[in-house]
C-alpha cells in the first residue's frame, strides 16, 4: 500500500505489486483509502533552537480543536459538493479534488486514520462513526488500551508499533510485544505494518520477522500469518483475489526454505498472478560469483 504522507488529509492510495513494467502492470487496485492524520493529544516539546516559549496545554488544546473543526468543515464541504452533483444543479462543474472524496463519502472504499495515542484514538474512532464512514486504524500504538471498545465498535486495526518502546516510563518493555495478542484476543480484525515514515519501504523485508515477535509474546500462529495475508486483503478490498490461497483467487505467493518467519529462511520463489518473479538482484550475483570463484592453487 503506498500512503501519501505530509498534511492532515494527505490524499488517496494505490495498492500496487512490486513487479511490472509501470503504473498500468503494477496496480492491483489504484484507489483503496484516503488517508486522515488525526491531531495529537500529546504536549509539544519546545524546539530548543526556537526563541519562543513551549505552548500550555490549554493552547495546545485550543489547537487541536481548531484543527479538528478544520476537519469537519472540510469534509462538510466535500459532501455538500456530492449533494449538488446529486441533485444535477444548473451551471454545476466538476472539481477533481472533491471527485477523488466521492468513493469516501459512498463508503466504497475506507478513510484510513492514523493515530497512536488512547485519546487520539478514541475521538478518531467516535468522529468517523458519527459520520458513518468506513474507516479504518492505522497507527494504534495504544489500541491495547482500548481492546475490548474497538471490538465493540467493530474498528479494524493496522498496528505498527511492534518494535517501538513503551510510550510511557511505568509501562512494561514488552508492552508493544505483546499488543496484538491482546488485540487478537478481543476480536479485533488485526493487520500488522511497520512504522510509516523514513526507510519504511527498504524495510518492509523485514515485517515477518515484526510478526514473530508478536509471536513469540502470544500472538496465535493462524492470527499472526492472517495479519499480514487475508486480514490486509479484506481491508483493501481485495480478499476475492489476494490474501489466500483458493480457487479462483490470483496465484500470489511464495515458496522459502522454512518457515516463513524464521529469520534464518530464505525465500526460493516468488509468484505474482501466477507469473514466477526473477529474484536476482545484484546481491545474488555477488554472492553466485564469490561463491564459484577458483580455489587458490598453493605453490
Amino acid at each position: 500500500l503506498v500512503v501519501p504522507m505530509g498534511g492532515t488529509i494527505s490524499g488517496t492510495s494505490g495498492l500496487i505489486a512490486l513487479d511490472g513494467w509501470g503504473v498500468e502492470e503494477m496496480a492491483v487496485k489504484k484507489k483503496v483509502a484516503l488517508h486522515l492524520w488525526w491531531p495529537g493529544h500529546g504536549l509539544s516539546l519546545p524546539n530548543p533552537t526556537a526563541a519562543s516559549k513551549p505552548k500550555s496545554i490549554e493552547e495546545q488544546s485550543k489547537e487541536r480543536k481548531s484543527r479538528i473543526h478544520e476537519i469537519d468543515e472540510f469534509f462538510d464541504q466535500a459532501e455538500a459538493y456530492r449533494n449538488a452533483r446529486k441533485a444535477k444543479i444548473a451551471n454545476f462543474s466538476k472539481i477533481p479534488g472533491w471527485e477523488a472524496m466521492l468513493p469516501v463519502l459512498d463508503r466504497e472504499i475506507p478513510l484510513m486514520i492514523h493515530a497512536d495515542d488512547a485519546r487520539q484514538i478514541k475521538a478518531a474512532v467516535e468522529w468517523a462513526i458519527d459520520r458513518n464512514y468506513r474507516y479504518v486504524l492505522s497507527g494504534g500504538r495504544d489500541a491495547w488500551k482500548l481492546a475490548d471498545w474497538l471490538a465493540e465498535k467493530k474498528t479494524s486495526v493496522i498496528y505498527r508499533h511492534i518494535f517501538r518502546a513503551p510510550s510511557q516510563r511505568n509501562q512494561a518493555h514488552d508492552r508493544q510485544y505483546r499488543a496484538p495478542a491482546i488485540l487478537a484476543e478481543a476480536g479485533i480484525p488485526l493487520s500488522i505494518g511497520l512504522p510509516l515514515g523514513a526507510w519504511s519501504a527498504a524495510n518492509q523485508r523485514n515485517l515477518p520477522y515484526h510478526v514473530a515477535q508478536a509471536m513469540a509474546y502470544g500472538l496465535p500462529r493462524e492470527k499472526a500469518l492472517a495479519s499480514i495475508t487475508l486480514e490486509p486483503a479484506k481491508l483493501m478490498g481485495v480478499d476475492n483475489r489476494l490474501g489466500s490461497l483458493e480457487i479462483g483467487k490470483d496465484a500470489t505467493f511464495l515458496s522459502c526454505s522454512g518457515d516463513l518467519f524464521d529469520l534464518r529462511t530464505s525465500v526460493k520463489h516468488l509468484i505474482l498472478a501466477g507469473q514466477e518473479v526473477d529474484l536476482e538482484s545484484r546481491h545474488t550475483r555477488l554472492y553466485q560469483r564469490y561463491d564459484n570463484r577458483p580455489v587458490p592453487q598453493l605453490k
